[in-house]
């Protein structure tokens, strides 16, 4: 221990501990009292040395904290007690209780949330919007048990699995009495859990990509100083792409993932997010991409950005016409206040001016790339923010999947992810993909409210979860919760631009996307516009079958 490489500290330590204890009055005195001489003094002194107990008896001594978990409960119950119940004194204790939900939402700070939860939630709803942004964890929370999702029966993990390859349609009833004897809900779980993925590395995480050079640092990566196995992996993971956006384009996979260090793409098959042609939006974007994509020739557009300059201008002239001129002066003034700012395009011109001066030799003239970025920089403000999402419509889709076949950053060229393809995810099957199935855990325990304590159950599923997951889950868990749960959701950030308006409200073009193996309620909720801008849904909560969430 540290402490004992100074012992005289130590024993000084000791001597002050039994005066705290004492009472005051005793305190005053052997403050007033002279202190002793006695050289055997010291050896009357308990030797901290001489028992191994010492720790025992502090630990002991000190003050307990609250119990974790009553009497009896399950050993495996002790993460979501840390989770309802932190022991932490300077934190305010949180409980969860049915009629109110805002105590519920302040634990969304667990699931690594950077934005707040906004305190008006949505009116009840028999759907919840189309939310594209990928989960990484959701955290469902209800009164009634989820036993029945543990420990399928071989039958019952074959028969969903089946059912996923088939894409068959289960239908459930509105309540279900007993889950877990219900074959059909256990199988119909099962399958709501499984997802497509490529390159399949079990012993790597694939997923998410941004930022996770320390979770894949340290692991093996044999690609990394072998320029031929790159290219193995590589052509391996074009073919797989091109098989991915084949699907798309006849309507056989409704949308999928490609997810890179540096950005994500989605790719939407038309009739999906209220667009009648496909679309694939990329986040987040560097000036650098988009040059690169207009160099090939690829239209684009940024909707969040025109969006926010629309809404700035709209304010701008609201505020203008509000505004009472009295004076033709005054009327200039604001005038003047509603042009946009001069534009640096004067910048690149002549230095005549210095010439004047006769300053021309002594004064260092900007060369053409900063004169180039000062023009720019509004552009290269919104590098790596939602703002930078492009989007891509029509056949402008098949000119950046040639594109990003031999983009140079769609590949680490240094660091843990080097050679590494991009993460292709998928809700259906494609060439070189390997089925995947999702973690979810149940978990039970006991919550404090007002009056007592209560049971509390919980279903953790960690993702990738896509947005026809989440949907599927939710399919589920209605029947068999009764009509009443409550979800946490945690996004993976970057993908949470998705949620962008990618066509002007109109009425959509119906699309044929029955044989894309997605549930038709899904797909009925994947084909509205999204409404839901720059953010993700964060709570979840379904009572009496109607649903309300907060983004």
């Amino acid at each position: 221990s540290p402490g004992f490489k100074k012992p005289p500290a130590l024993l000084r330590l000791k001597r002050k501990r039994p005066r705290r204890r004492s009472d005051p009055a005793a305190t005053a005195e052997a403050a007033a009292a002279p202190a002793p001489r006695d050289p055997s003094a010291a050896a009357r002194r308990r030797n901290p040395f001489s028992r191994l107990d010492n720790a025992a008896q502090r630990a002991a001594a000190a003050p307990q904290p609250p119990a974790a978990a009553p009497a009896g409960g399950d050993p495996s119950a002790v993460p979501f007690w840390q989770f309802l119940e932190p022991a932490c004194e300077e934190k305010p204790s949180m409980r969860v209780e049915p009629a109110e939900s805002s105590n519920l939402l302040a634990l969304s700070q667990d699931l690594h949330s950077p934005l707040a939860v906004p305190k008006v939630p949505s009116s009840p709803r028999q759907e919840f919007p189309a939310d594209w942004s990928i989960k990484t964890r959701v955290l469902f929370m209800s009164s009634q048990p989820f036993t029945w999702a543990e420990h399928l029966k071989a039958q019952e993990e074959a028969q969903g699995f089946a059912q996923h390859c088939r894409a068959t349609e289960t239908t459930l009833p509105q309540s279900v009495q007993e889950p877990r004897l219900c074959t059909e809900l256990r199988c119909a779980f099962q399958q709501s859990l499984v997802y497509w993925l490529h390159p399949s590395l079990p012993w790597l995480p694939l997923f998410p990509r941004i930022g996770a050079d320390r979770r894949i640092a340290g692991k093996a990566c044999p690609w990394a100083q072998d320029e031929a196995l790159q290219q193995v992996l590589m052509s391996d993971w074009s073919v797989s792409f091109t098989s991915l956006y084949n699907l798309l384009r006849a309507r056989l996979c409704p949308y999928f993932y490609v997810c890179s260090a540096q950005f994500s793409v989605l790719f939407r098959a038309a009739g999906l997010a209220g667009s009648d042609v496909p679309t694939a939006a990329i986040a987040p974007t560097t000036r650098g991409l988009r040059e690169a994509m207009r160099s090939e020739g690829i239209e684009f557009s940024l909707p969040l950005l025109e969006e926010s300059r629309t809404r700035k201008q709209k304010n701008s002239e609201e505020s203008l016409e509000t505004e009472t001129t009295d004076s033709l002066g005054l009327g200039d003034s604001v005038e003047d206040a509603g042009e946009p700012a001069p534009s640096d395009d004067d910048d690149d011109g002549s230095f005549s001016w210095l010439e004047e001066m006769g300053v021309q030799d002594k004064v260092k003239k900007p060369d053409t790339i900063s004169i180039q970025l000062r023009k720019e920089k509004h552009e290269v403000q919104v590098d790596h923010r939602p703002e930078s999402l492009v989007l891509v419509r029509g056949s402008n889709t098949f000119t950046l999947l040639n594109f990003l076949i031999s983009c140079r950053s769609l590949v680490a060229v240094a660091g843990p992810q080097a050679g590494l393809p991009p993460t292709l995810l998928s809700p259906v099957a494609f060439r070189g993909g390997t089925m995947q199935t999702l973690k979810a855990r149940s978990v039970s325990g006991r919550a404090r409210v007002q009056g007592g304590f209560e049971d509390v159950f919980s279903l953790e599923v960690l993702g990738p979860i896509l947005p026809h997951t989440l949907h599927a889950l939710t399919l589920v868990l209605g029947p068999a919760q009764r009509g009443a749960f409550r979800a946490l959701l945690s996004a993976h950030e970057p993908s949470a631009a998705f949620n962008a308006r990618v066509a002007p409200p109109q009425e959509a073009v119906p699309q044929d996307l029955s044989a894309c193996g997605l549930h038709p309620k899904a797909l009925e909720q994947l084909s509205q516009c999204p409404t839901l801008g720059k953010s993700s849904i964060r709570f979840l909560e379904m009572k009496d079958y109607a649903y309300t969430w907060k983004a």
